[in-house]
């Protein structure tokens, strides 16, 4: 199929057998072809100019729109609400929209201005909650951080819907919204506004659509500038006006102040919105009343008889006199020092302002209001303006300022713009993390509002704490972390957090209330606090300060500080609500942990049982329920929850026996759960007399199973036909396991008490008789060793060289029996309490060497170097010098046994009242297995060496109880074959002995 010789197409025909076509066929299929081009080129002939047609039109009607946008514009200069309505209008009428709206920055959010069309429930919703606030999933929120247009092409399939945020529900459910484009308005790369168009079914906008709306988005930012610098020329015009009717006076009354202070104070009052206005003339110390509009009578006359006055110390006038500077009050009626103003005037809002003619104060204009409306920078220039205007060519000084001024305040904007932005962008970034929302907020309000300090405090409901510090030093931060703040009047953050509001104290040192210590650690002057709220509920302050020198803060400044307050609110809501989303799913598991906590933390079984009861009635929403268990092979109630007095005493007399009549013996019976959602219609249910006196319906009934077999019931009651859930059985079926398992624990628990008290009276027959044998082997042995003694001295006879040998190797046994003997009654004597230190004075080199000499010579038997390594200056010590030797004794016979080559060595020094000796070998070692049980009766390192030497695993116990009952203590350092050290401390001087642990 050719069209100018190019292909757009193929023609093909198929037959199921070999059959060649003719050519006459084949002429004819190929004259079908060139047909079918035809009609081809003739639809695309048709269609593209039906589009050119469409696009003429669409192209006419954006212009017209525009015109009519553009008409709307300049009939209406200054009035930004005609203007949005015609241009929504006409987007959502050539955009082929439903409805639509125009919103506009503010605060934290957006607020509708403009809307058409919108269907009542949406309408409603705006009413309803006025302010926008858009959540990050939404597609407002979109918007709004990436400032580029956001395209839905079905608002139900969009992330904010599934994650049901309010508005994007209300848009989709209750007004129908489908597709939807949002387009934002902006001036200098600031997000200022955006327009918002919405179809009731789905079908995206076309680009055309799109940038129409783009077009009308930047005709909206047009006009608000407009608008904006309409309004400014106007309140210039006014203040020019102003200065020019002062100056008219001025050169029309050559040498008559009257009518120029006149001029001046009417002027002032006009522009600045006060009540009233005085001025002063000032002669040196004297001021004298001059001139006044729309003074109250009382004050009036006041001034009027008064003549020349030296003003009070404290007042208005006075800080004006001795600083030569403006001075302000936010409101009169709360300084410490009222002025006539205040009293007889009922001043709030003050400012004065000196008239200086080259440094030297020649009078003071005041202007008031009466009501606390502090006056702004702009105002307060103004007055100065007037009272600077002696002399005309002050005039172009005042014109500098303004321009300066101006500046001032574009470049302040622009900076305080682009910190809510940062704390903005913070805020997004890092959804819960406050630390770093915090630090931005703190360093933001520092660097704009020129302070030195900034703090952040959260409240916990009793107290402000400091959460984040910015540029404090050290100090300071310790004593704001030692010393939290209630609210109270005694500090700016104390004071914002009692009354919910801004405060901005001037001087810290002028504020009588002002006694919080902070300013004992640092020379804090201005202060300013803002609360940071959530409603009226409080979150906690920012607070920001200046040092050394009084500088208060700005409106400007306190309103940035406020918005930084409201982000940090939010930031903090926003943790809160992430907080409680994570709290509710893991509810459940809460609760199964807190079981857990009860049923192995207690044995008071009443008081697990009844908590467990108690919980079980809050948490599943019934009115009451109980506990029943065995007693002696009954099942009564236990423990009740919610039930009358009456019914309580009822039931735990009668018995719940296992069978179909009631819930709980139902659950006995099959050992099952058992939930009846009315007693009243069970055909089966026979209690009557219960269900009559606890006034009960539903009724669940979960059996408390050990090993498979009932050992009690857990029950709960509703007083209404109302049936448990499947979680809520499940949880209360949680609750009696918890319940058996602590009826189980008391029992094993009962059992254990028994056996323990057993086997403390048989310890106490084991150490008696041990006592008690020991005492009766040793005489009979100490007989034996004297008798073998004689016998080898030759007291009957000299023996022969081989009777002299048995008689040694007799003595030798029987002498280590002694010891063993004398080891098992130092045991049991300890064990009974028996062993009673004999404290007297001692040395510790007397000891040391009386074990060497004791011991020496099984050292050289093994040729082993011994050692004694004593300081020289070690004090004489007070205790059981015979005992101490006993244990040295042991510690050096245990390290000659097992020591085969090297040295043995003692050493002992002094050190803060107390001796530490050690006994040193180089022998096999221990591991820290071995390590573990030493001191242990009976038991000795499990090794091949230790099974050579022998012994009995006494002598290291007796050792470790007699040095703990000095108050001391023994440990062993040692590592298999590199040597052992054991060291034992006590103190130098035993004042009584130590009780047995």
């Amino acid at each position: 199929m050719l069209r100018e010789g190019v292909p757009i197409g193929v023609l093909t025909l198929n037959r199921s057998e070999v059959r060649p076509f003719t050519d006459k066929q084949i002429e004819l299929v190929t004259t079908f072809a060139d047909q079918a081009v035809i009609a081809i080129e003739n639809v695309r002939l048709f269609e593209a100019e039906q589009q050119r047609t469409r696009e003429l039109s669409e192209s006419l009607d954006q212009q017209t729109a525009t015109s009519e946008v553009l008409r709307v514009i300049s009939a209406s200069p200054g009035e930004l609400e005609p203007v949005f309505q015609a241009m929504l209008a006409n987007a959502v009428r050539i955009c082929d929209a439903k409805f639509g709206n125009l919103l506009l920055c503010e605060a934290d959010g957006f607020r509708r201005v403009a809307l058409h069309n919108a269907p009542p429930a949406y309408v409603e919703e705006y009413q309803r909650n006025p302010l926008i606030r858009p959540g990050a999933t939404s597609a407002l929120g979109r918007l709004t951080a990436t400032k580029r247009l956001v395209h839905v092409a079905d608002l139900r399939a969009d992330q904010a819907y599934l994650d049901g945020v309010p508005r994007t529900v209300v848009l989709v459910d209750a007004a129908g919204a489908r597709s939807y484009v949002a387009v934002p308005m902006l001036k200098d790369d600031a997000l200022i506004g955006a327009i918002t168009i919405y179809r009731q079914e789905v079908r995206p906008f076309t680009d055309k659509q799109i940038a129409l709306l783009q077009n009308f988005a930047a005709q909206a930012v047009i006009a608000i500038e407009n608008t904006r610098l309409l309004n400014e020329l106007r309140q210039s015009l006014e203040q020019q006006t102003a200065t020019a009717d002062v100056l008219r006076v001025i050169s029309s009354s050559p040498g008559a102040l009257e009518p120029v202070f006149q001029a001046m104070l009417e002027n002032a009052i006009r522009v600045c919105e006060a009540k009233f206005g005085i001025l002063f003339r000032v002669d040196g110390e004297n001021h004298q009343f001059a001139a006044e509009v729309g003074t109250p009578a009382e004050y009036s006359e006041f001034q009027r008889q008064r003549g020349p006055f030296t003003p009070r110390p404290g007042t208005l006038n006075d800080r004006v006199t001795r600083t030569k500077q403006v001075c302000r009050t936010d409101d009169y009626a709360a300084e410490n020092i009222l002025g006539h103003a205040a009293t007889l005037g009922k001043a709030r809002s003050t400012i004065g302002v000196p008239m200086l003619k080259e440094d030297i104060l020649i009078g003071i204009i005041l202007i008031y209001r009466q009501e606390v409306r502090p006056f702004s920078d702009k105002q307060i220039a103004l007055v100065q303006n007037f009272a600077a205007q002696a002399v005309i060519a002050i005039e172009n000084t005042r014109l500098l300022s303004e321009l300066r001024q101006r500046t001032s305040d574009l470049t302040e904007s622009l900076e305080q713009q682009t910190a809510t932005s940062k704390v903005l962008e913070v805020i997004s970034r890092s959804a819960f993390d406050l630390q770093a929302v915090f630090e931005t907020v703190a360093e933001s309000s520092v660097r704009l509002c020129g302070a030195d300090r900034a703090f952040i405090y959260r409240f916990d409901g009793e107290l402000l704490r400091m959460a984040v510090a910015f540029n404090a030093p050290q100090a300071l931060k310790d004593f704001l972390t030692q010393n939290p703040m209630r609210p109270g009047r005694y500090s700016g953050a104390a004071r914002a957090a009692l009354e919910r509001r801004t405060t901005h104290i001037p001087d810290v040192l002028a504020d009588p209330e002002y006694s919080y210590g902070s300013k004992d650690v640092e020379a804090l002057r201005t202060v300013l606090s803002v609360p940071i709220l959530k409603g009226n509920d409080l979150l906690g302050v920012v607070g920001i300060y200046t040092l050394e020198e009084v500088r208060p803060f700005t409106d400007k400044q306190i309103a940035l500080v406020e918005t930084f307050a409201d982000q940090a609110a939010i930031a903090i809501d926003n943790v809160r609500l992430l907080d409680e989303l994570r709290q509710s799913l893991q509810q459940q598991t809460a609760t199964a942990d807190v079981l857990k906590v009860i049923s192995r933390s207690t044995f008071d079984l009443q008081t697990v049982l009844q908590t467990l009861v108690e919980s079980a009635v809050k948490l599943c929403d019934a009115d009451n329920g109980g506990i029943t268990r065995q007693r002696e092979g009954v099942f009564y109630v236990a423990e009740t929850y919610g039930f009358s007095k009456e019914f309580t005493d009822y039931i735990r007399t009668v018995p719940v026996v296992p069978e179909r009549g009631t819930a709980q013996g139902r659950a006995l019976l099959e050992g099952k759960v058992v939930h009846i959602p009315d007693v009243q219609a069970d055909p089966e249910y026979t209690w009557a007399e219960a269900q009559r006196l606890g006034h009960f319906r539903t009724n669940l009934g979960v059996p408390m199973l050990r090993e498979g077999v009932p050992i009690g019931t857990f029950a709960l009651c509703r007083s209404e036909v109302r049936p448990f859930t499947e979680k809520q059985i499940e949880l209360v079926t949680t609750f009696a396991d918890q319940a058996a398992i602590a009826i189980e624990n008391v029992r094993l628990f009962d059992e254990i008490q028994d056996k323990s008290r057993q086997l403390e009276e048989a310890s106490q027959h084991k150490s008696q008789f041990l006592a008690n044998m020991s005492h009766e082997l040793r005489t009979p042995l100490n007989a034996i060793l004297g008798y073998t003694e004689l016998m080898a001295d030759g007291a009957y006879g000299e023996p022969s060289e081989k009777m002299l040998g048995i008689l040694k190797r007799l003595e030798a046994n029987g002498r280590h029996l002694l010891g063993l003997i004398n080891d098992v009654l130092d045991l049991s004597k300890i064990e009974a309490g028996q062993l009673v230190l004999e404290l007297s004075d001692y040395c510790v080199q007397d000891i040391a060497q009386t074990v060497r000499s004791t011991l020496e010579p099984l050292a050289s038997d093994k040729k082993l170097a011994f050692k004694l390594e004593l300081a020289p200056d070690l004090p004489p010590g007070h205790g059981d010098g015979r005992r101490l030797t006993q244990v040295l004794i042991n510690l050096v016979g245990n390290a000659i046994k097992f020591t085969d080559a090297g040295e043995v060595a003692i050493k002992a020094e002094a050190n803060n009242g107390s001796f530490y000796v050690s006994v040193r070998d180089t022998g096999p070692g221990i591991s820290a297995a071995d390590q573990s049980k030493l001191f242990q009766e009976f038991q000795q390192a499990d090794n091949a060496i230790t099974k050579k030497k022998g012994g009995t695993g006494l002598g290291l116990a007796i050792s470790k109880r007699i040095i703990e009952m000095h108050g001391g203590k023994i440990w062993v350092e040692s590592q298999p074959g590199q040597g052992s050290t054991f060291t034992f401390r006590l103190p130098v001087i035993v004042e009584h002995q130590v009780a047995a642990a």
